[in-house]
């Protein structure tokens, strides 16, 4: 019963998990990419916060986020290692997300930083549609990056990144077909803007391009590559410090795939055929641009395609932390809406940062992180390995 109900999952994640419900009064038209564990949140402090990372004030994971944050990071290096369970609500322990974040700054006004994700699928016993065995396998991918990031100003800083990404859905299956690891190849370009004071309080802005790179195949056929989940983000937080003790911040981000939108099919074949030939084969550069004003019901659609982070933190003396947040996701771009809460502790050098999805969602709406605790541990240290 078990790996019936893994094959079931792992299929619906493959088609972004299983988030392409039908309305009763609206069409849905999820934009679906390659490798969409590269937008599972791994970070248990943003996860706290509703997946909120673009302008939150800068700590080891800060690379997932927005890697131009690290420049104004108080610790000279940091290092930080989360845990995600998935599917964990259908008592399944092989399927996770492991990451792994740090950075260095080479000077008050530079740092380099690296992370890696690495996404374990458990092991799937593989069948075809008239259920004939093809064997197990075990699925997994991983992105590894490394990235430098500069002050430009004292306020205003930039960021660079290279991404390299390995996904291995087929294992050792042998089939007709010759399926093979797809590889790609991303970059990412972030900008932070610091306007807190002295004791913390003000706003910070950011904005984000990320996976920025190659289409992804898992055959020889090239027209069969399909969009990596190239991405812009905008956002702002404002910390307000009551006193030298108790802060509160407060923040949004949005998010937008820049990948094509699937057509609208007119029930003409011919039609139809080059609608999905022009969908599969516009190129990479195309479709960043294009990804603004692509869809098929237009301007209204588009505005449809974006996601909201809302979060909020509060901390007592920088050693305590309580956080909240919601994310949204309009229900004909995949209806993800779910309320999280999160907690965080640091002593000395070392904090824990704990996230948890409240359950929302039913059947194969339900979101993967549902009954979920996820966890991170962050090491905070300078340049000689001492606290500052």
């Amino acid at each position: 019963m078990k790996r019936n109900i893994l094959k079931l999952t792992a299929f619906m994640f493959l088609l972004m998990a299983g988030n392409c419900l039908k309305a009763q009064t609206d069409t849905i038209n999820v934009v679906t990419t390659a490798v969409p564990f590269l937008r599972i949140s791994p970070d248990a402090r943003a996860g706290g916060m509703g997946d909120l990372g673009v302008a939150t004030t800068p700590d080891a994971n800060s690379a997932f986020w927005n890697l131009a944050k690290i420049p104004f990071a108080q610790k000279n290096f940091s290092v930080g290692l989360t845990y995600t369970p998935w599917l964990k609500d259908l008592g399944l322990n092989d399927v996770y997300l492991l990451a792994l974040s740090g950075y260095y700054k080479l000077a008050e006004d530079e740092a380099i930083a690296g992370s890696i994700r690495y996404f374990s699928l458990g092991n799937i016993q593989f069948t075809d549609g008239n259920g004939n065995d093809f064997g197990s396998g075990r699925p997994r991918e991983f992105g590894i990056d490394f990235g430098y990031t500069r002050k430009l100003s004292d306020k205003f800083s930039l960021g660079v990144a290279l991404r390299y990404i390995r996904s291995n859905l087929a294992g050792n299956l042998s089939t007709s077909t010759a399926y093979k690891p797809g590889t790609a190849f991303a970059g990412d370009i972030s900008f932070f803007y610091s306007g807190q004071n002295e004791i913390g309080q003000g706003w910070n802005f950011g904005a984000t391009l990320t996976n920025l790179g190659t289409k992804i195949g898992y055959t020889n056929d090239a027209s069969q590559k399909d969009h990596i989940p190239a991405n812009f983000s905008l956002g702002t937080t404002y910390t307000k410090a009551f006193d030298e003790s108790n802060k509160i911040s407060f923040g949004i981000d949005l998010h937008k795939l820049l990948v094509p939108t699937p057509p609208s099919f007119t029930g003409d074949p011919s039609r139809d055929s080059a609608l999905v030939y022009g969908y599969r084969n516009k190129t990479v550069v195309n479709s960043w641009f294009s990804s603004f004003g692509d869809a098929p019901n237009g301007f209204k659609e588009e505005m449809k395609e974006f996601q909201v982070s809302l979060g909020a933190e509060y901390s007592y003396n920088d050693q305590f932390f309580f956080r909240t947040g919601y994310f949204y996701e309009d229900k004909t771009k995949g209806n993800r809406k779910y309320f999280t809460v999160g907690l965080g502790v640091k002593y000395n050098v070392f904090g824990l940062n704990f996230s948890y999805l409240v359950p929302s969602g039913s059947g194969v709406n339900r979101n993967p992180l549902s009954n979920t605790l996820r966890f991170g541990l962050i090491f905070d240290l300078d340049e000689m390995g001492t606290e500052q």
